[in-house]
């Protein structure tokens, strides 16, 4: 065998090799939720300055087949400069999704609801520093026979101002799973229990129909606003 066929032959056998490492280094299970994602995420009302706000979803989640229980951690940053002030995320649960309970926070009143949803929690945020974040253990149950979607507004403590608001964003699967053990479902598709139909990504069409409904919400505080305020807004250029 001459050096250079040996060298190729080498070479192959350490790509190979690599292929292989890399294949089997990917963490799986029910609690890898894979890289936080700000998708469907955009500012509403002006921020303090230096302050600026975002949340993150996990790209991933995994649907207990069984039980329908699910775990989702939800987070809010200051990306920018100066302490955020105290601010509260909401986690709202809907369609398919429901939120059942959020570590240290508390649960909106059924009466309190936004409108279209089926539940929500308010978690309190003292002075978030520049660069910082938090994050929360979102206990939540999905029907897989229907859409589910998830909305992260940040707001200001008595709610008159939305910073930030993610959502409402589905989680879905385009390949059910109904014999295995657990269904992965992607952050921005909508579910396809059938799988009979094609999956529609992206949140736009989800974020329309609830502009009519701030004037039905009666949140603490005044947290109808982070609903109905999808006006332009003013930035300074």
């Amino acid at each position: 065998m001459s050096s250079r066929h040996a060298t190729a032959v080498a070479g192959s056998l350490v790509a190979a090799s690599f292929s292989a490492v890399l294949i089997l280094s990917v963490p799986a299970g029910a609690d890898d939720q894979g890289p936080g994602s700000g998708k469907g995420g955009k500012p509403v009302d002006q921020a303090p300055a230096g302050v600026r706000t975002t949340t993150t979803l996990p790209e991933r989640i995994s649907v207990d087949n069984g039980s329908g229980r699910t775990a989702i951690t939800a987070t809010v940053k200051n990306e920018g400069t100066a302490q955020s002030g105290r601010i509260r995320l909401l986690v709202v649960g809907f369609d398919g999704l429901t939120v059942n309970g959020v570590q240290g926070c508390d649960a909106l009143a059924k009466k309190d609801l936004p409108k279209g949803s089926n539940s929500a929690f308010s978690c309190p945020v003292d002075h978030l520093a520049a660069g910082a974040s938090k994050s929360w253990a979102v206990d939540a149950t999905f029907d897989l026979s229907r859409t589910g979607k998830i909305c992260l507004p940040v707001q200001t403590a008595d709610g008159k101002k939305t910073y930030w608001q993610q959502g409402p964003v589905p989680f879905g699967t385009t390949n059910p799973s109904p014999n295995a053990p657990a269904t992965p479902l992607l952050l921005g598709t909508d579910n396809a229990p059938g799988g009979d139909e094609l999956p529609k990504t992206g949140v736009g069409r989800d974020v329309l129909p609830l502009g009519a409904a701030g004037a039905s919400l009666l949140a603490v505080g005044a947290a109808g606003l982070w609903w109905s305020r999808r006006r332009p807004q003013h930035r300074p250029g």
